[in-house]
């Protein structure tokens, strides 16, 4: 049945109907959920190929141009704890219905910015509606699809929206700078936000609360810190090398803040990340199979990215075309992976997609110098179908390993991990093609570092993913 009541009304109410597999549209809500990730993703990536346009309209500087890029990134890894704290504490629907509705308002700002330090403030804004609705999409999932087949299912869609955003951006961007204006690349999230709120508020039930759960906010400023300076420090590593002083103080300060943050949350009462959850093989080792995953897709789309417009010349609209066999991979893997998981299990699904992402990548690696195009194709599509294979089995068992009460703070764990594998990624592949002695070699290695990562995250997945998870 449908939910009319405000994102305010979240409170102790009854979960939706308990067989969402045969209930009256029980796709809805994983339309709702779906659509609010899908924007947050799309726009880490589909600025990339606006931003020089955008500099160039805006007399922006090179740092303008930097904060514009990164500013999203840092605010959304940075505050996503604090956004599944916020949902545990206020209401999961409640916390992704305002993210949704700061994104789409922020979007708005950003398309109607006149000057390079508006759009750098509505990006920070937009950054922060990012981290509300991540952690609760999942949880949200989780409370409406309570069968473990539905359940798993909902998670392989879901995952599979991070992909097709993540590598339709720059195709996308491509497409709308050239036709309509650099503007159209945040207004297109006007319908998508209001569709989200307006479905999420009709279908999605009320979550509960527990307001009486104090917020930890010297934990939670400290986590904020480790993260953000940790991405800063990732994302300036590809531009400015690893020794450079300004990434090893904050890559330094990073590590105090890090270790403020786990001698604080051992003294805490009611500390902002469980140690019970850290301790929970399945969800930590979860975590850290979800930063190796990301490091290695991630990366090969910048990588590959920028060896398609820099070396052979592709445009923008061109260079998203080429990368396009790698997002067409998603769905369908992840529609797989939900339909084999009841029968499976998910720890040979993370294994196998692991062990099939590794192949791809390092089928890329070898491929020579020069390769033909058509010899990239079979290796991008194996990266793409493998990622998002595995995903699905990774995101089940991290939050079928959660207790209900921190459902908001397992996601924002788990997307933490997957932002800083991302960053990673991204740092790493930038500093091999900047240092290499070209971009063909820089972008060899890479691929090969990728392929190590995904082998190590299916080693780490036949240790830490159960094979039947309870309830299935």
């Amino acid at each position: 049945m449908p939910f009319a009541e405000s994102p305010g009304d979240d409170g102790p109410a009854p979960p939706p109907e308990p067989a969402p597999e045969y209930g009256q549209q029980p796709w809805k809500p994983l339309l709702a959920v779906c659509a609010g990730y899908f924007m947050v993703i799309l726009d880490v990536t589909i600025i990339n190929v606006a931003v020089p346009v955008v500099g160039r309209e805006l007399s922006a500087s090179l740092t303008g141009i930097q904060w514009i890029t990164d500013g999203y990134t840092m605010v959304f890894a940075g505050l996503l704890l604090t956004g599944g704290a916020l949902g545990d504490r206020l209401g999961n629907r409640r916390i992704f219905c305002t993210g949704v509705g700061v994104f789409t308002a922020s979007s708005a700002a950003c398309a109607l910015a006149q000057d390079t330090p508006a759009l750098v403030a509505a990006r920070l804004l937009e950054g922060l509606g990012a981290a509300l609705i991540v952690p609760g999409s999942l949880a949200l999932l989780q409370q409406a699809y309570p069968h473990p087949a539905a359940r798993s299912r909902a998670f392989g869609l879901w995952g599979s929206m991070a992909g097709i955003a993540a590598s339709a951006g720059p195709l996308l961007g491509g497409l709308l700078v050239s036709t309509v204006g650099w503007r159209w690349v945040f207004l297109i999230n006007l319908p998508v936000g209001i569709a989200c709120l307006v479905l999420t508020l009709r279908y999605v039930a009320p979550s509960p609360r527990h307001a009486d759960r104090p917020l930890d906010w010297p934990a939670q400023c400290a986590v904020v810190a480790a993260v953000v300076l940790l991405t800063a420090a990732l994302n300036e590593a590809g531009r400015r090398g690893w020794s450079d002083p300004a990434v090893l103080v904050a890559a330094g300060a990073a590590v105090l803040a890090g270790t403020a943050f786990a001698v604080r949350e051992r003294l805490a009462r009611s500390p902002a990340l469980p140690l019970s959850l850290l301790r929970s093989r399945t969800i930590s080792g979860g975590a850290v199979i979800g930063l190796l995953f990301n490091f290695g897709f991630y990366g090969m789309v910048f990588t590959a990215s920028l060896y398609f417009q820099h070396e052979r010349g592709y445009s923008a609209l061109s260079t998203g075309a080429a990368l396009f066999p790698a997002v067409a991979m998603t769905m369908f893997a992840s529609v797989l992976s939900g339909r084999l998981s009841r029968r499976t299990g998910d720890r040979p699904l993370v294994v196998t997609g692991m062990l099939l992402a590794a192949v791809g990548l390092a089928g890329w690696a070898v491929a020579g110098a020069e390769p033909a195009y058509v010899l990239l194709v079979g290796p991008m599509m194996a990266a793409g179908f493998g990622t998002s294979f595995a995903l699905t089995g990774a995101t089940s068992t991290v939050m079928g390993a959660a207790p209900a009460e921190y459902s908001g703070t397992t996601s924002a764990l788990f997307n933490t991990a997957r932002q800083i594998g991302s960053a990673m990624g991204v740092a790493l592949g930038g500093s091999l093609l900047a240092t290499a002695a070209d971009y063909s070699a820089g972008l060899r290695v890479g691929m090969a570092v990728g392929a190590l990562a995904y082998l190590v995250a299916a080693g780490l997945a036949w240790l830490c993913v159960p094979l039947k998870p309870e309830g299935r």
